[in-house]
């Protein structure tokens, strides 16, 4: 991960760029296109910017984007809401000055937090902002499994999904992964210098060649609601929603609920699960 917010900037401009072909925005691709995607001069013309402007955001060199000119960018780039939230975001931060090193709390579950914990039947989990997972209950603990049982520094979702032998217990792992990357993207850009961001970023870099690929692409996801779909070792194949529910404090964790569909296979099996639980 990049400690300068204005690198940060520049590489998301490039990859969207050039990931985006001159006929999704109504050019005429021509012969001998030497470059993936859009030119630098094509962009800067869709979006109604100076072809020198854009060039020095995309070189991480001084500029400071108005909002008009973020969100003409957005357009020319066919952005997605999160993706347009997320250049504001790094925008934000490539203008905000350095600071110096500041301390950080650590994250920690609230009691009344852990009291809901306790009285859900569904499967809850309680994580942090980069995906560290703090709290959860007995029915979340079963889906989590030997994992719940790891050190605190390692138990982060990321570790959970991110080595091949989980496609086993996770069928369709690698958009599971993809998916998490995005959402620990979202949040490292609203807060680039944090210790623990640095830290998860460069171990996860160095350690999965998976991971420093799909970090590079700048992807980015909102942690608000997904799908889950679990082989668990005792009820076999679960295909849950997920949905995940802002803890008050700004920032903070979030408590992530799994649920099925009444009536359901998934939701037999969690009743299964739920009882074997009892049973113990």
């Amino acid at each position: 991960m990049s400690d300068d917010p204005r690198r940060e900037l520049a590489e998301f401009l490039r990859t969207r760029r050039t990931r985006l072909r001159p006929q999704d925005v109504g050019l005429e691709p021509g012969p001998r296109r030497r470059v993936a995607g859009l030119r630098r001069e094509e962009l800067a013309l869709l979006a109604g910017v100076s072809s020198d402007y854009y060039q020095r955001m995309e070189q991480g060199r001084e500029v400071r984007p108005s909002a008009q000119v973020l969100d003409a960018l957005a357009r020319a780039l066919n952005f997605s809401p999160e993706e347009t939230r997320h250049l504001h975001s790094l925008a934000a931060a490539a203008r905000t000055p350095a600071r110096l090193p500041r301390s950080y709390a650590p994250e920690e579950v609230p009691d009344t937090t852990l009291r809901l914990l306790r009285t859900m039947t569904s499967p809850a989990l309680v994580v942090g902002r980069f995906l560290d997972v703090l709290a959860w209950n007995p029915l979340g603990g079963a889906l989590l499994g030997e994992f719940t049982r790891q050190p605190q520094p390692q138990r982060n979702l990321l570790a959970l999904f991110l080595h091949p032998e989980a496609d086993r217990t996770c069928p369709n792992r690698a958009a599971t992964v993809t998916e998490l990357i995005g959402m620990l993207r979202t949040q490292v850009a609203a807060d680039p210098g944090h210790p623990r961001a640095v830290e998860l970023v460069g171990e996860l870099a160095v350690r999965s060649d998976e991971f420093a690929a799909l970090w590079a692409l700048h992807d980015v996801e909102e942690p608000t609601r997904g799908q889950m779909r679990l082989n668990h070792p005792q009820v076999g194949e679960l295909n849950l929603d997920w949905d995940a529910y802002p803890i008050p404090g700004n920032p903070g964790p979030a408590l992530i609920v799994c649920t099925a569909a009444e009536g359901t296979p998934d939701a037999e099996r969690l009743h299964l699960l739920a009882s074997l639980l009892n049973t113990r």
